[in-house]
């Protein structure tokens, strides 16, 4: 009887058909192979894992406290992480006096310190997963780690720094992080830089007036995000300042941060942003004048709702909605406008918050108009959304309000 291998010559050309048959399928066994004792493996890891959180989790106040002695895990990579992992996620939502121990805790075990050699001595993920722990743990000793890894050549490696220094969430972090900026320019995307400036210049905003001055034009439309979230009424004068600047995103920032300031001169700045030729500008200024929620802007919140731009429309109705003791006299000037997309603005902003009702009930109140015909003719536009004559509500505008 002739062997497998006999037969398989005799088929010559065909016979690398059967071979790379059977090839594949051992392949395909071999492959199968590695992915149940790869599934088995981790199935065994995590049974293993969780039985050990379980146990770390009974002794956890005395682990912290040091009444177990830290040299009894620190030397057990296994306990170990389960350890940093326990004590950093528990530190994303302790309060300020759990936070101290927490912290206090990772200085005594020497955890922040590992951290640092690993950032600083480690290759690849590893030092990425080091630097990102880093910032976690809020420790400004692990800055300087976490600067030396901003400059350094591998893209990932910049990347995860500055997650780092975004966790810590400090001006130092942010003065850092600006340095940087200034030495090298814009060298990593542009939203998880944002998100870690707005987390460390939070309580410092001023930090970074001096780099908006002296940076290009891509970083400082960066820099004027950042400060129109971060901004508050802490800056004064500069925020005035700003509202004249070329860039767009500038003024835009200086808008949006006005809105925190006192009422008075700030209004007229903002009277000025609403007329910006950018309808971003535009929106921020209608935004912030709403939230000052001052009679003084009901001028610049009709003048917008006659904007070219509908969410500028909006936005300014929401803001003249909200002054709910002037609804009667702003709807008469609303009318008054002659402006349909106006009106259906201001008209759908009484509809979202529930002050339809409430502003036909005043409209039949005979104190708040001089005639019934005028009541009339405005309580049909209420209803109807069609405009009408403003000749026919002019007489019933306040004096001051005709003189505007």
């Amino acid at each position: 009887m002739a062997s497998g291998f006999e037969i398989l010559h005799r088929l010559e050309p065909s016979a690398l058909v059967y071979k790379a048959i059977i090839g594949a399928i051992a392949a395909d066994v071999l492959l199968l192979a590695f992915i149940l004792l790869r599934r088995n493996y981790r199935k065994h890891y995590f049974r293993k894992r969780d039985a050990r959180v379980f146990e770390l989790r009974q002794q956890w106040d005395a682990l912290i406290s040091g009444e177990i002695p830290y040299e009894t895990w620190r030397r057990k990579s296994f306990d170990r992480r389960i350890i940093e992992d326990i004590a950093l996620d528990a530190f994303e939502a302790a309060v300020a006096d759990e936070s101290a121990r927490l912290l206090r805790f990772l200085r005594n075990s020497g955890l922040i310190e590992k951290r640092i050699f690993e950032a600083r001595k480690l290759k690849g993920w590893r030092r990425r997963s080091a630097l990102v722990a880093l910032g976690r743990t809020r420790a400004p000793e692990g800055i300087p780690a976490l600067s030396e890894a901003l400059r350094d050549r591998d893209a990932e490696a910049r990347n995860a720094a500055l997650r780092g220094l975004g966790r810590l969430g400090s001006p130092e972090a942010a003065e850092e992080i600006l340095q940087w900026l200034a030495e090298s320019g814009l060298k990593v995307p542009i939203l998880p830089l944002q998100s870690a400036l707005i987390n460390c210049s939070r309580e410092r905003p001023q930090i970074l007036l001096p780099y908006l001055k002296l940076a290009g034009p891509e970083l400082r439309e960066v820099l004027a995000r950042v400060l129109g979230e971060v901004a508050g009424p802490s800056l004064g004068a500069e925020l005035i300042g700003l509202a004249d600047d070329e860039l767009p995103e500038l003024r835009a920032a200086a808008a949006r941060a006005l809105s925190n300031a006192q009422p008075g001169p700030v209004l007229e700045v903002l009277g000025e942003l609403s007329r910006d030729k950018v309808w971003f500008v535009r929106l921020r200024s209608v935004v912030a004048m709403g939230k000052l929620c001052d009679r003084e802007a009901i001028p610049y919140l009709i003048k917008a709702l006659t904007d070219s731009n509908r969410l500028v429309r909006m936005r300014a109705a929401e803001g003249l909605v909200d002054l709910k003791s002037e609804v009667v006299s702003i709807f008469t000037r609303v009318v008054k406008s002659g402006d349909r997309y106006g009106l259906h603005a201001f008209l759908a902003a009484l509809e979202n918050a529930n002050l339809f009702k409430t502003l036909d009930a005043e409209l039949r109140q005979p104190a708040n108009l001089q005639s019934e015909a005028e009541r009339g003719e405005l309580l049909k536009v209420l209803h109807t959304g069609t405009l009408l004559d403003p000749k026919l509500v002019r007489a019933s505008l306040p004096l001051e309000t005709v003189a505007r």
